[in-house]
């Protein structure tokens, strides 16, 4: 049923997701424009639609955007799951000029990993882990780029090709959290998930557990906020004679992961309404003044000719956590 489904939709994408773009000679043009998105403000349930932006480039490297990281100096990085990056910095901001290219050094890069899906990062030593799908690996590696070390853990073996680590996190306590894209059966609506004790490079064996999203999402990112509650990014594919993508956002509390036992938590919005649809994957959480904080999404266009690569900012003011309600109900 699920394979029948998915062909409807790959005949409904077929302008974009699943008709690439004709080949160009390869362009290596360090440039990035930022168009706005005309009526893209407004109220989305608890979040604040402040900007929105379709993001361009004539770099042969540029799009497909499936990962979304904030570094300590304001700019972005934008992992594509065809193992490019973008560096950028958002408009309105002054910044460095963006750098488009390969993830990764080169004398350290495993050309067998290319379809990087989730970022995460330890603020205190700039360290950064990647998550890819198809060969279900993780990586660390330094800052810069360097010093890279990949793993392949037994854990993830029996996870399908395309749906590996698909959201991936490191908690403030420096445990990890990694979430699988796909459900775990046609029978099993939920998503395979492990909890790392620490890096998982380093060999920590991980607890397994089980991730519920509601009504069909699948989790694609997620980021920790300031409260030690986890917001995690969900997709859906649209059933139509216009198939496409919906975005929703999940509060959870990592305090409520246990062996046996199904995280979850509140759904706080389907993105809707004023919200342009696309096909989001990235998540950025920044703090604000007075508990509020910004929250930056990007769309992967899956280098089609029909999706955009958007970039988009909310406002949002978390709920309080209440007493005995590690979901913050």
């Amino acid at each position: 049923m699920r394979l029948a489904l998915l062909a409807l939709v790959a005949l409904g994408l077929s302008p974009g997701t699943w008709c690439r773009s004709p080949p160009t000679p390869p362009n290596n043009a360090q440039e990035l424009s930022f168009i706005p998105l005309a009526h893209a403000k407004g109220e989305i349930g608890p979040f604040t639609l402040t900007n929105a932006w379709e993001l361009a480039s004539p770099n042969s490297r540029f799009g497909g955007y499936s990962a979304l990281l904030l570094l300590e100096d304001g700019r972005f990085i934008a992992g594509s799951d065809t193992g490019n990056v973008l560096i950028f910095t958002a408009p309105g901001r002054s910044g460095p000029a963006p750098v488009i290219g390969p993830f990764g050094a080169r004398k350290d890069k495993d050309k067998h990993l290319s379809d990087l899906e989730s970022l995460t990062m330890d603020p205190a030593s700039g360290r950064i882990w990647a998550g890819f799908e198809g060969q279900n690996a993780l990586q660390r590696m330094e800052r810069d780029f360097t010093g890279v070390i990949s793993v392949r853990p037994p854990e993830m073996r029996n996870w399908a090709g395309n749906s590996g680590p698909e959201a991936l996190a490191r908690l403030a306590d420096g445990r990890f959290v990694v979430l699988a894209e796909g459900n775990s059966s046609w029978r099993d609506q939920t998503h395979r998930a492990l909890l790392y004790p620490s890096d998982p490079a380093a060999g920590a064996e991980p607890l397994p557990f089980r991730f519920l999203a509601p009504d069909g999402f699948d989790p694609v990112d997620m980021k920790q906020l300031p409260d030690g509650r986890v917001l995690v990014l969900l997709r859906r594919l649209r059933i139509s004679l216009s198939p496409g993508f919906e975005s929703a956002l999940l509060l959870l509390d990592p305090a409520a992961i246990a062996e046996g036992k199904l995280w979850t938590g509140d759904l706080l919005a389907e993105l809707d309404g004023p919200f342009p649809p696309e096909n989001y994957e990235g998540l950025v959480v920044e703090p604000l003044e007075s508990g509020k904080l910004a929250l930056w999404l990007i769309a992967d266009d899956n280098t089609g000719q029909f999706q955009r690569s958007l970039l988009v900012r909310l406002e949002w003011t978390p709920p309080a956590i209440e007493t005995g309600d590690p979901a913050g109900k």
